[in-house]
């Protein structure tokens, strides 16, 4: 099953709220309809992929050989149900894919401190609480929300670290609307790969976000566990 759905840019985010399949008919169950995981698409050496559903647990499918996104490791929504095949071990999960959809992934722009950071934007930006809003798996994934005005015109959305010398785990999310802020609201996923920054060690963090929004500064804090150096 292919998904479509309608992106704000093809080198910034997918816009979430319009994720439709393309092939669904009304023999097809709702639950086709909706993503069941938000998982990280791990793939092999060997040209067969993985899904990691959270900080332990694995999913193989048994209906899809190769990644549809090649060699690269991204985040994805994915509905799934489970193979009859069973494994032994109880974080190993054998399923069968009945669709699954990339989310923009990025990894964080480590900052100097001549670097210049009003390159990165200062145009506000949502970050909406939802299921899909979660740090795991060594990823910051965020559902984000905004307004534009043209699809063609993108926006671009950027973790920075190192923004705060006296705290290293602090976080801020830029967003450069290039001039489009007129329009319709719409929501996005974004997600930021903070396993290979070389402050983020192999245990559990608490990271602070920071962001400007429609109403003023905000902060957040995750926990979030890293993945293990030798995966």
């Amino acid at each position: 099953m292919k998904l479509t759905y309608l992106a704000l840019s093809s080198a910034a985010v997918g816009v979430l709220s319009l994720i439709l399949p393309s092939c669904l008919n009304d023999n097809d169950s709702i639950d086709l309809q909706r993503p069941t995981a938000l998982v990280t698409v791990c793939p092999n050496e060997d040209g067969t992929f993985i899904m990691q559903l959270d900080n332990s647990t694995q999913l193989v499918p048994t209906n899809v050989t190769a990644s549809p996104f090649g060699t690269k490791e991204v985040r994805a929504l994915v509905n799934y149900t489970e193979a009859a095949e069973s494994t032994e071990n109880d974080n190993i999960r054998n399923v069968q894919v009945n669709w699954i959809d990339s989310i923009r992934t990025k990894l964080p722009v480590v900052i100097a401190g001549d670097d210049n950071v009003a390159e990165y934007g200062e145009d506000p930006i949502e970050i909406v609480p939802d299921w899909v809003t979660i740090a795991e798996d060594g990823y910051l994934t965020l559902r984000i929300r905004t307004v534009w005005e043209s699809p063609d015109t993108p926006h671009y959305v950027n973790l920075l670290s190192g923004t705060n010398p006296s705290d290293p785990y602090e976080f801020e999310l830029r967003h450069n609307a290039q001039g489009n802020m007129n329009g319709k609201w719409g929501d996005a996923l974004i997600a930021f790969n903070l396993n290979k920054l070389s402050i983020m060690d192999s245990s559990e963090k608490k990271i602070r976000l920071k962001w400007k929004s429609f109403t003023g500064e905000k902060t957040a804090e995750f926990e979030i566990k890293m993945r293990p150096k030798n995966k």
